[in-house]
C-alpha cells in the first residue's frame, strides 16, 4: 500500500500532535502501520451504504477489511451501488464488491463473506478490532448489537473489561436522511437501549386490505399478510427468496387488477414488503464518511470519539445535529445486571425454576463467571449436582451477577442478585 505520497493526509493526522487527539494518543509512524498491516476490520453489508463504506475504508488506509452480505446484485443496484456494472448482474455482492475495491486500491486485502450473519460463529466476530454495519434491516442491526454485547464481559464489580470490548460504528439512511452512530458496548448506549429511535412501521387496516383497497400498497400486503397464509399456511414468507418475492408481485398485480388500481410494480413490492425507502447515493456517501472517520479515530485515537449519535437531514439544504444518549441501566443486551430478587437460601433449581417463570424462558442454563452452575446438554451430568446447592453458596453474595442462556434468548441475559430476607411463599401464598 506504499504509494509515494498515497497516505501524506493520513501522516498529517497520524504523526502530529494536537487539542483534539483522543486519550492516550502518540504520534508515530508506527500506527498507520498498525492501520495498513494489523488492524481487521468487518464491514457489514455491501448495499448502497456498504460500497461507500468499503472504498472510503481502503482509501483511507485500512488494509484488513472483511465484507459480509447475502444477496446477489440486481439490476436495480446500479443506479447508486456503484461497485457494480451490468456484467455483475447476479453474482454475489461481496465477492464483486472485494474484487473491486482490491483493483482500485493496490495492496489492499477485501476478504467476502457471501452468506447470512448469523451463519458466522461468535468466534468470527472476535477477530475484528471493529465493526461497521452499512444495513437496512432493523432485524439485522439488533443482532449485530447483540453478538457485540454478548462478547462484553463484566468484572465482579460491575464494571466492563476493555479487552472484551467490540466496538460498532453504525450507518443507516433513509431517503435525504441518515444517521451515524458510536456503540461501545457497557460504555455508550447499544442499539436495544434506543430502539424508540427508530419509527414504527405504517400498518394498514385489514379490512381495507380484504374489502377496499385503494392503492398499490394495499394490493401488495394484502397479498403479504392475507393470501400469503392462507395460499401457502405452512410454509414461512422470506423476503430474501426471490421465489416467495415474485410470488408476492404476481398475486399483488392480480389483486391490483381486479380493483383497477396502477402502479403495483416488482420494485415496489419489494419496497412494501421490505419497508425499503428509495436511497439517496448523496446521503450515502455522507453517512459512510461519518463512520469511516469514526472507525478511524477508534483504531488510533488521532481525534477524540463522536458522544454518541450523528443525524443528518438534507431535505432542505444541509443540516446535521449530534446528541449524546445515555445507556438504559435496565438494558436487558447491554448493562451489568439486571436486578432480580431471591433468596440466599434458595437451591439453584429453586432459583432456575423463579427466572423460568418471570422471563417465560424454556430450559435456562445458568454460569457464574467462569464456572457452569448448571448448563443442559452435554455438561447436564456434571453441573446437575449444583442444582440442590443454595445460591449462597454457590455465589459472591449479593450482587453477584449470573448469566442466563437459553433457546429463547437472543442474547446472554446477565442478572445482578439481590438477596432479601422476604419469606417464600407457596402455590397456596402461605410460607
Amino acid at each position: 500500500m506504499d504509494v509515494p505520497g498515497r497516505w501524506k493526509g493520513l501522516d498529517f493526522l497520524l504523526n502530529r500532535s494536537g487539542n483534539i487527539t483522543g486519550p492516550d494518543f502518540e504520534p508515530d509512524p508506527a500506527v498507520r502501520e498498525f492501520l495498513h498491516d494489523s488492524c481487521r476490520v468487518l464491514c457489514v453489508g455491501a448495499g448502497g451504504l456498504g460500497c461507500e463504506l468499503l472504498k472510503d475504508l481502503a482509501l483511507t488506509g485500512f488494509g484488513n477489511i472483511d465484507v459480509i452480505d447475502m444477496d446477489t446484485i440486481d439490476v436495480s443496484n446500479l443506479n447508486r451501488q456503484f461497485l457494480f456494472r451490468m456484467k455483475d448482474v447476479g453474482k454475489p455482492k461481496a465477492e464483486v464488491a472485494a474484487e473491486r475495491v482490491k483493483a482500485r486500491v493496490k495492496g489492499v486485502q477485501v476478504t467476502p463473506h457471501f452468506c447470512r450473519i448469523e451463519e458466522k460463529p461468535i468466534e468470527f466476530y472476535e477477530e475484528f478490532h471493529v465493526i461497521i454495519l452499512g444495513l437496512d434491516s432493523l432485524e439485522a442491526r439488533r443482532y449485530m448489537n447483540q453478538v457485540a454485547c454478548s462478547l462484553l464481559a463484566y468484572d465482579s464489580d460491575g464494571k466492563p473489561d476493555l479487552a472484551t470490548i467490540k466496538p460498532l460504528v453504525d450507518g443507516g439512511t433513509e431517503g435525504f436522511k441518515g444517521h451515524a452512530r458510536v456503540i461501545i458496548p457497557g460504555f455508550t448506549p447499544c442499539f436495544e437501549c434506543t430502539l424508540w429511535l427508530f419509527p414504527p412501521q405504517v400498518k394498514f387496516p385489514l379490512c381495507t386490505l380484504a374489502e377496499t383497497p385503494r392503492s398499490p400498497a394495499h394490493c401488495i400486503e394484502y397479498a403479504h399478510l392475507i393470501q400469503w397464509g392462507r395460499d401457502r399456511p405452512d410454509e414461512e414468507f422470506d423476503a430474501d427468496i426471490e421465489e416467495h418475492m415474485k410470488w408476492m408481485y404476481k398475486h399483488a398485480l392480480a389483486r391490483a387488477q381486479e380493483f383497477g388500481i396502477q402502479g403495483v410494480t416488482y420494485q415496489l413490492t419489494q419496497g412494501v414488503v421490505k419497508n425499503i425507502i428509495p436511497a439517496i447515493p448523496s446521503t450515502n456517501a455522507i453517512v459512510a464518511a461519518a463512520c469511516t472517520l469514526e472507525a478511524l479515530k477508534m483504531v488510533t485515537m488521532c481525534s477524540t470519539q463522536m458522544q454518541n449519535y450523528m443525524m443528518y437531514v438534507g431535505t432542505d439544504g444541509i443540516y446535521t445535529h449530534t446528541a449524546a444518549y445515555e445507556q438504559d441501566p435496565l438494558c436487558a443486551i447491554c448493562s451489568p445486571g439486571l436486578p432480580f430478587e431471591v433468596q440466599s437460601s434458595m437451591t439453584l433449581q429453586q432459583v432456575i425454576d423463579a427466572i423460568s417463570s418471570a422471563r417465560q424462558l424454556d430450559k435456562p442454563s445458568v454460569s457464574y463467571g467462569a464456572e457452569n452452575l448448571y448448563m443442559h446438554g452435554p455438561l447436564e451430568e456434571l453441573t446437575r449436582h449444583n442444582l440442590t446447592k443454595v445460591i449462597g453458596d454457590l455465589v459472591d453474595g449479593d450482587g453477584s451477577i449470573i448469566q442466563i442462556n437459553d433457546k429463547k434468548l437472543s442474547a446472554t441475559l446477565r442478572l445482578k442478585l439481590k438477596f432479601t430476607d422476604t419469606p417464600m411463599l407457596d402455590a397456596n401464598g402461605t410460607s
